[in-house]
This record gives C-alpha cells, structure tokens and sequence, in this order.
C-alpha cells in the first residue's frame, strides 16, 4: 500500500490528472482526500463525475438510472472499439451488461456461489490451501525466499474457480499472465493503440475456452463449464455463443484475480500489524472474517468502476444530466471519514463496517462470499504453518489505477 500522505491541492481535474500519473498512482489515498475535500460528488472533467463519498457511492451503485459501459457507451466513448477483440470480449461480459441481458446472464451462475455451494467448498479450499503451504515449505529449502504471489496467492484462487468450471489443473499456471494483459483494458485507456497486449491476451483465453466448449461437448462431466454448454446448445437465444466465451473468460479473471489481491494485501498487512497476526494464527473465533473485512475496506482489490447515466436523476444534491460519466472510485468511498472514523487506521474490530469493494446493486460481484471465505481459511492457516514468515523484500506493485495489486511480494518462511 502507497504510503499515506497529506497536503496536496489543486482542482478537481488538476487532481484526477495527478491520480493517474505513476506518482499519484503510488499515493493515491492521498489524492483521494484532497479530491474528497471538494465535496462527496465532484466535477473532474468535461460530463465527469468523480464519486468519492461512501453514501453517494452506495446511491450510485443501486441507482437504475446509471448503466455500466456496456456497447452503447462505447460508441460515444471509444467509436473504434470493435477492432479491439479485449473491448468486444468485455462486452460480452454479464459485468458490462445491463439488465434485461445482464439479469439473464447472471442467472445462469448464481447458483454456483450460493451460500450453501460456498460453504459446500470449504473443504476443498483446505485441502488446496494445504497442499500450496507443502509446496511453499519444499520451495523454501535452505531458507530460499519465495514469491508469496505466484507460489500461494495466485494459485489457490485459481486452482479453486478451476474446480467450479472445470477447467484441468495443468492449464491453470499461464492463466496468470493473460489475466494480467487482459484487464489492461478495464484502466480506461483513451489510446485504443495501447491495447494490442490485451486483445492477444483476450484471443488467447477466447480460444482456451472455445477449445475446452468443444472438449465438454464430447465428454461433459459435473461442472459449470458443461452445465452452461449445455444451457448454449439448448436455447442460443438463452446464452449466445460469444456470451458463454465472454462469461467463461470473466468468471476466470474475475475468479481468481480480486482474490490473489485480496491475499497480497492480507499478508503485507499482517506483518504490519503482528498483534492481528498473532490472532489469526490462533484461530479466534470470527476474527479471521473480520480481519478480511477490514482488508477489503483499506486496500479493495478493484478500486474503482464506472457508470453513466441513461437518464438525468439526482445523486444527493448533485444533477446528474444524461449521458454523464461517472467515475465510482471504491478505495476513496471506503475511507470516507463521514462513514468510518479514522479511516486510514487499520482497525479489524471496526463495527459495522461494510465496504464497497465488490460494488453492490444488481451488479454486486457474484464471487464474493467465495473470495471472503478463501481468504478467511488460508490466512490463519499460512500463519500457522510458517510462525516465522516474514517479507524478503519490498513487493513490487502493478502500474495500475483500477486494478493494482501486487506483482511479486517475496517472503521467507523460516
């Protein structure tokens, strides 16, 4: 996490122009204060608007009347989209649609991530996690550091959607990359030349998945991937071809990617605070829970997502005229001291704390319960197996605004 930082000014678009620089990127809470001090809503551009307000945010996320960036948009935005294959893929997406399509999408893998399928999957999320600290433990023979990310936070997120679709364990180590290229394209970039790195990594993942469709199609077995093959093949009107590659390639990156994230975090805040350490390795009741909670409030592993408005409304006091931009910045909204006093503290036994981190409304990330509990098992039980666990070195971080995290994050474990 960027440190924190005080004492920046400037106006509105002055600041929204430093948030995306490298160097604002790196103290972006920072930003995030001084955007806030303009108000919860403020103008940050030409048909710009800047959400930085707990409240407005939550209004924001349930209101009908703002859309996601969905093919309409694109057009006014992006009018050359459709040669980028990343731009027509994220179309695809139940993320970037709305409703009645969206409704329907999202209807075919609720049930995957219900509740009970959740807590159905503990067991299998132990014996994975399990399995990943004995490879840890062999990897750091000789008290050789290890990367946390590519040897533990990566691979178990990835490994468990892998067993909701049913995608073969050999197949899941180069996901990680193309993941990686592919949300390039979800920074907002206004130079479509820039994408040519995701839309490889798009036709890649695009042509795993049609490859493992045409595989399900000979021999289905109990997973979501053949339940939703067979949903295509029965009614195309219900789920078009595109649709299921589009939503495969997203229950993917979104599957395994917040989560990875979400663990980065965990652990670089774990060993800056090791009296909550010391209680997740001993297994407090609910703490574990709570722990991730607060996790998910400070360093929220997407920090912002965007809206625009399919008609004028009102956001608390704030016009909002058609066709308006509006950019939902999470990491702020979660440290709004009107909703959580000292807000920069990292505080686990914080009440009543709900953040926004997996958005809400009709939108609200259908994974996560599944990235909650993963994080609430594996924690306690990486601290428990490593006690000596301690970083190697500075993690390296990803240049990125929407979707940060960490690159690599070296640790020893003896």
């Amino acid at each position: 996490m960027a440190e924190h930082v005080t004492g920046l000014a400037g106006s509105p678009a002055e600041l929204m122009a430093t948030l995306v620089s490298s160097e604002g990127r790196r103290n972006r809470h920072a930003v995030y204060d001084a955007l806030r001090a303009h108000g919860g809503v403020v103008a940050a551009g030409e048909g710009l608007l800047a959400v930085l307000g707990y409240a407005e945010c939550l209004r924001a996320l349930r209101e009908p009347k703002l859309r996601v960036q969905d093919e309409r948009s694109h057009d006014v935005v992006h009018p050359g989209w459709r040669s980028h294959s990343s731009l027509r893929g994220f179309t695809d997406w139940m993320l970037y649609t709305n409703p009645p399509d969206h409704t329907r999408l999202r209807r075919l893998v609720t049930g995957a991530f219900t509740a009970r399928r959740v807590a159905a999957l503990q067991p299998a999320v132990e014996r994975l996690t399990d399995r990943l600290l004995d490879r840890m433990d062999t990897a750091a023979a000789g008290g050789t550091p290890v990367d946390f990310m590519a040897e533990f936070a990566f691979r178990l997120p990835v490994a468990v959607i892998g067993v909701l679709l049913g995608v073969p364990e050999d197949d899941q180590v180069w996901f990680r990359a193309a993941a990686a290229e592919v949300t390039l394209a979800l920074e907002g970039l206004t130079d479509l030349s820039r994408l040519a790195r995701a839309d490889a990594a798009m036709d890649e993942l695009s042509a795993y998945f049609t490859a493992l469709v045409e595989e399900r199609r000979r021999r289905p077995a109990d997973d979501m991937l053949s339940a939703l093959v067979r949903v295509h093949d029965d009614d195309g009107d219900r789920l078009s071809g595109d649709e299921l590659i589009g939503n495969l390639v997203l229950l993917l990156v979104a599957g395994f990617d917040t989560t990875t994230n979400l663990l980065g975090h965990a652990l670089r805040l774990a060993f800056e605070h090791p009296a909550h350490a010391a209680r997740l390795r001993e297994g407090e009741p609910g703490f574990a829970a709570a722990y991730v909670e607060e996790t998910l409030r400070v360093e929220p592993p997407v920090q912002a997502t965007s809206r625009w408005a399919g008609a004028p409304f009102d956001l608390m006091g704030t016009p909002v005229p058609e066709g308006t931009k509006l950019l939902l910045l999470l990491a702020a909204c979660n440290r709004d001291p009107r909703r959580h006093p000292d807000p920069h503290r990292f505080d686990p036994e914080r009440p009543d704390n709900r953040p926004l981190s997996f958005g809400g409304g009709v939108h609200l990330c259908v994974g996560a319960g599944l990235a909650r509990m993963e994080a609430s098992v594996a924690l306690p039980r990486l601290l428990r197996r490593f006690p000596g666990i301690a970083p190697a070195g500075a993690p390296a971080y990803r240049n990125r605004l929407v979707v940060p995290g960490f690159e690599r994050f070296p640790v020893s474990v003896r």
